[in-house]
């Protein structure tokens, strides 16, 4: 393949935008080449800048579930568009959006849409805060929860991938209210609440993990959580920015069977667009202003474009009740072909990670928390990455992010993608 207008593009974009890209992960640096630039999306397929085709398995990191250009969900868009792009004032749009988050997921009592992942976890935990008016919480080494300053503390996702465990620009004092537990080790979690008994206001969790590569919680670890944060008069928040509307159309509450006290959804709920939603018990969602003390705002919270997008793809889930079925037969298949090659591979309904991982004794095969996940061979991973791309399927670019399937993928798509994988790891 040829790269040489995305290399134009990219030797611009170095001396205006930060590493040349808008997100750490974009800059393709894990892998040891440059980004290519998107031209376009439709269906399963990006076309990038100089015409290159790929199979795309990252699906904008999540959104993509129904795969790129939805005819539904763009003429809705356009519909709205045309309507005008932003109000700063209600809209009914608003209203339906919740009453479908509210059908899927019972647990969502109340909610507050706003714009992206990050500023949904941000705004949860204050709300947790301002409800238990303590000001610690606890998070787990390897689980992503945005980038606001409290939650940099052992995160995933890019993070991972640029060997960076935390950030410079936060302060010290504000991260020490943020205490890490290792995931799926409920000694650390027990431990920490007894030494900061009465002091923590939330245990914040991405049920299954998917920002150290895909991590699933151990038997009867969620229900621990569920457990052990009652017990403290804690508050458990899920974090399904990744997994809401993905596992299940109910989310991970549906997957698992537990139930937390305070969700949070991006990607799929906003269809593609700038959109993410936090909320859950009524008792506690009655904090946020105006009801209540607990302030958080914004200009674009509830766009109408966005809001649109998430009530088309929502509307399409819902009517569609063999998609869960499709997506996790389609992905089970994807698991076999890389274990087949030899890879440790984890898998949840439609998300997987093939892990690199090392003969590490005992714990070879296994990727159960972050110290499995920091153990894997990125060297190889990286090799790997590049012969999947000369071949047109485009995989993350890092082993520490998950793989997504949508509905796009097509049972021959599927095929064709194992006999890659074989050859690219023989």
């Amino acid at each position: 393949m040829n790269w040489d207008k995305s290399e134009n593009l990219f030797d611009r974009a170095l001396p205006l935008i930060p590493g040349g890209v808008n997100s750490p992960v974009r800059a393709f640096g894990a892998v040891g080449r440059h980004p290519f630039f998107v031209e376009k999306a439709e269906g399963p397929w990006l076309y990038d800048a100089d015409g290159n085709k790929y199979l795309d398995y990252v699906c904008s990191w999540g959104p993509g579930i129904l795969g790129h250009a939805h005819p539904r969900v763009i003429e809705a868009v356009q519909r709205a568009c045309a309507g005008g792009l932003s109000f700063g004032a209600p809209t009914a749009k608003e209203v339906e959006l919740a009453e479908l988050i509210h059908t899927c997921v019972p647990d969502m009592e109340m909610m507050r849409l706003v714009s992206s992942g990050t500023e949904a976890v941000m705004s949860a935990v204050r709300v947790a805060r301002g409800f238990t008016g303590r000001e610690k919480i606890i998070k787990f080494a390897g689980n992503y929860h945005g980038h606001s300053d409290g939650l940099l503390v052992k995160a995933g996702s890019g993070l991972m991938t640029q060997s960076v465990p935390d950030s410079a620009g936060v302060p010290a004092g504000y991260a020490a209210q943020t205490l890490t537990a290792v995931y799926n080790d409920e000694k650390s979690v027990r431990a920490l609440l007894e030494e900061n008994h009465g002091q923590v206001a939330a245990v914040v969790v991405e049920p299954v993990a998917a920002n150290m590569g895909v991590v699933l919680p151990q038997k009867g670890f969620l229900e621990f959580l569920r457990r052990i944060t009652q017990k403290e008069g804690t508050l458990l928040i899920f974090d399904e920015v990744i997994t809401g509307f993905r596992l299940a159309l109910g989310g991970a509450s549906q997957y698992t069977g537990v139930h937390a006290d305070l969700y949070t959804f991006g990607k799929i709920v906003g269809g593609g667009m700038p959109l993410a939603v936090y909320g859950g018990r009524r008792d506690i969602m009655s904090c946020v202003a105006p009801l209540g003390t607990v302030y958080q705002a914004g200009t674009l919270s509830g766009n109408p474009v966005a809001v649109t997008a998430g009530i088309e793809t929502l509307k399409i889930l819902m009517e569609d009740s063999g998609i869960y079925e499709r997506l996790d037969r389609r992905a089970q298949i994807l698991a076999e072909a890389y274990r087949n090659s030899g890879l440790t591979v984890n898998q949840a309904g439609s998300l997987l990670t093939a892990f690199f991982t090392p003969d590490i004794g005992e714990r070879k095969g296994r990727v159960e928390d972050y110290e499995d996940a920091c153990a894997c061979d990125r060297k190889a991973f990286a090799a790997y990455f590049n012969r999947m791309l000369e071949r047109g399927i485009y995989v993350a670019p890092s082993q520490f992010e998950a793989m997504f399937v949508s509905d796009a993928h097509t049972d021959d798509l599927i095929k064709m993608t194992c006999e890659v994988i074989g050859e690219c790891l023989a």
